[in-house]
């Protein structure tokens, strides 16, 4: 009888610390994401088969369509001196993000493969208060705008983002350097191939940070952008500015230029995001975009004249609800270009096109 106490007592015991140590071990970790989905609908152009959108990423489907499902999961020690992130994407939007990530299984004869629903994937250490440390894959820290549509005001997407870097792969220092000053440097893979180097050359990476106020930069060799690997300068400016307790104005502006051995693509762009809080469930934003290709820049507006320049301005208005943990956001488009980039609803060339989209986004 006392050693079957005995053993019970042990049981117990072993029980107790098995329970405390999973009570501790579901505290270092979280889970989040968000589902979203949309209704698109041209204005002033076809909805057939002809259907065009803008120049832009995500959101260019036609009627009733799919934007991704987001899984994020995050654990951390129990110091939070180190961790790791796992951000998951699958769906239309999730695919037009990682799309420099089915290279690995390319480059073994196959097609497809697992990378394609990897958003994010990093490891992490807080060196200390003052100095942080991030190792693999994470979105780019250029633009005012993200992958996630739960980081955007507006449903669709601006021509800077789309043409801008997505994600990167390498190493990043961020330093808290007081006085609200922070400062990030970063050496990367060609942006936007994140499963691995797949041309022996780097990308350097900076950002200066006051404030909320951020200027970004990146300079190195690009793979993935047009000619015979161009090395690549980009500055950007993204920030905001809170005008009142209701009004809220964001702010990005970008410039990039590539060396292509005779011939210099590039872009640039400045877009305000003026939002204000109407009620404590609504708000309605305007997003105002000038975007401009040199050289034929990034093939964004897709009609050029001789010397391949032309230029886009977006004016995009979109309305925000939230009924708990969903957003509701019915969003009004015009995009007048300097070419003929676009057709008319009599399928002749025009350059402006007129689209309306009904965004819905859940988070959790």
């Amino acid at each position: 009888m006392k050693k079957l106490i005995l053993s019970l007592s042990l049981l117990a015991v072993s029980f107790g610390s098995f329970a405390q140590e999973e009570t501790e071990e579901k505290r270092k970790f979280s889970f989040s994401g968000s589902v979203d989905a949309y209704y698109r609908t041209n204005i002033t152009a076809p909805n057939d088969e002809n259907a065009i959108a803008p120049g832009s990423s995500f959101a260019n489907l036609p009627g009733f369509a799919l934007g991704m499902i987001n899984l994020v999961g995050t654990y951390e020690s129990a110091d939070g001196k180190v961790g790791a992130v796992a951000d998951l994407v699958f769906g239309p939007r999730g695919e037009d993000a990682v799309f420099g990530s089915p290279l690995y299984e390319a480059f073994k004869g196959g097609s497809g493969g697992s990378s394609q629903i990897v958003n994010q994937l990093y490891v992490y250490w807080n060196v200390s208060e003052k100095v942080k440390l991030t190792f693999g894959n994470f979105n780019t820290f250029l633009g005012y705008e993200v992958i996630s549509p739960t980081g955007n005001f507006n449903y669709s997407t601006s021509y800077m983002f789309s043409y801008g870097p997505f994600s990167h792969t390498g190493l990043k220092a961020d330093f808290d350097l007081g006085s609200d000053f922070s400062l990030m440097l970063a050496v990367m893979n060609s942006t936007d191939f994140t499963e691995f180097n797949v041309d022996g050359s780097y990308t350097a990476g900076l950002q200066l940070g006051y404030k909320g106020q951020y200027l970004n930069f990146i300079y190195g060799d690009q793979t993935n952008f047009t000619g015979p690997n161009p090395t690549v300068f980009q500055v950007d400016y993204t920030g905001g500015f809170d005008v009142s307790e209701d009004f809220y104005l964001g702010i990005n502006a970008t410039y990039l230029t590539a060396d292509a051995g005779g011939v210099d693509p590039g872009f640039y762009g400045v877009a305000l995001y003026p939002q204000y809080k109407v009620s404590e469930a609504f708000t309605l934003g305007l997003r105002g975009e000038y975007f401009a290709e040199t050289d034929g820049g990034a093939g964004a507006i897709g009609a050029y004249d001789i010397d391949g320049d032309a230029n886009v301005f977006a004016t995009t208005l979109t309305g925000s609800y939230e009924v708990g943990d969903l957003t509701i956001k019915p969003e009004l488009r015009l995009d007048a270009t300097s070419e003929d980039a676009f057709i008319d609803s009599d399928l002749a060339p025009a350059n402006s096109l007129g689209s309306f989209v009904l965004g819905a986004v859940y988070k959790f």
